[in-house]
């Protein structure tokens, strides 16, 4: 699940992913094009029914990106905008930042 807002000036997009909370028993990490698919970077918080995290992303941008669930699978977003096809020979989710 993808939830965007903008602050008011529309100067930043805050994006909320989210994802249901039987997708992963210990830990789900949000990598992609924001954060230079670092590992370390983002990791979604678990929350009553659900993992999620949000990032401040600039407008005006598409963003590559997926999860790695539990260190050892990848799964991308049923919401997401679009789907690209990687270099590994899967998809990444899309994530776009309007106006």
């Amino acid at each position: 699940m993808l939830q965007k807002s903008f602050t008011p000036k529309r100067t930043v997009c805050k994006v909320t992913f989210a994802i249901p909370k039987e997708w992963a028993d210990k830990k789900v990490q949000l990598v992609g094009d924001f954060n230079d698919w670092d590992l370390k970077a983002d990791k979604l918080e678990k929350k009553k029914d659900k993992w999620e995290v949000t990032m401040r992303l600039k407008p005006e941008s598409k963003y590559r990106f997926r999860y790695l669930i539990d260190g050892e699978k990848w799964e991308n977003d049923d919401a997401a905008d679009a789907y690209i096809p990687n270099e590994f020979g899967t998809e990444d989710s899309v994530v776009e930042v309007g106006k």
